[in-house]
């Protein structure tokens, strides 16, 4: 049976090269780590906890593989790549300042805790509901960026933070989104002037 290919396409095809399988391998299993170590995390925090410090823990657990699994499952490799970035940079983010103002005024829970500014839950979330966002719509943003929510207020409803403590941390979180994350079907707009015209060039990721 002759090929329903065209020798030109053929010839195309065999020039491409190799996908690098690796470099995805150690992507997948990087990001799989980190989800299990909030899992994990999340988890035995949840153990000990009221019921509502657990329910918002287990959201706070729940986030990241929905995200990651979005990813996952709609074969989407640079979004995984971006949701490592997202998570990483937060984390480190987050890690950084809480250590700084933890000396300060600032860094005083409610109930007399270290480490209350900027929340770490709230900026975890946040940046789990950004990925969603940015990455794929308000279908999948709205509802992740209403479980957030949920989360921060929980985490001042039960005197682990103050309101300040959670609005900072959820704006810094959706910032970082903002900074690391793109749409998958991204659009571009880009003006062009030439010596006697002016024009817009379009552009479409797909």
């Amino acid at each position: 049976m002759s090929s329903p290919l065209s020798p030109e396409l053929l010839n195309q095809l065999g020039s491409c090269r190799s996908f690098p399988l690796g470099n995805v391998f150690m992507n997948r299993l990087y990001s799989a780590a980190i989800l299990v170590m909030f899992v994990l995390h999340t988890g035995t925090a949840a153990a000990g906890s009221s019921d509502r410090q657990a329910t918002g823990d287990i959201i706070t657990g729940l986030l990241p593989l929905a995200a990651f699994g979005t990813a996952f499952f709609k074969g989407d490799i640079e979004g995984e790549k971006q949701w490592l970035r997202d998570t990483v940079i937060n984390e480190v983010l987050n890690t950084s300042l809480t250590r700084a103002f933890n000396n300060t005024s600032l860094g005083e829970r409610p109930n007399g805790g270290p480490y209350s500014f900027p929340s770490g839950h709230a900026m975890f979330v946040f940046a789990q509901a950004g990925f969603l966002q940015e990455r794929y719509g308000w279908s999948y943003g709205a509802p992740a960026l209403v479980l957030a929510t949920a989360v921060s207020y929980i985490r001042v409803d039960i005197d682990k933070h103050h309101w300040r403590d959670v609005i900072v941390g959820g704006v810094l979180g959706y910032g970082v989104a903002l900074l690391t994350v793109t749409p998958l079907n991204a659009i571009h707009l880009a003006p062009i002037i030439g010596p006697d015209w002016l024009g817009i060039r379009f552009e479409r990721s797909f």
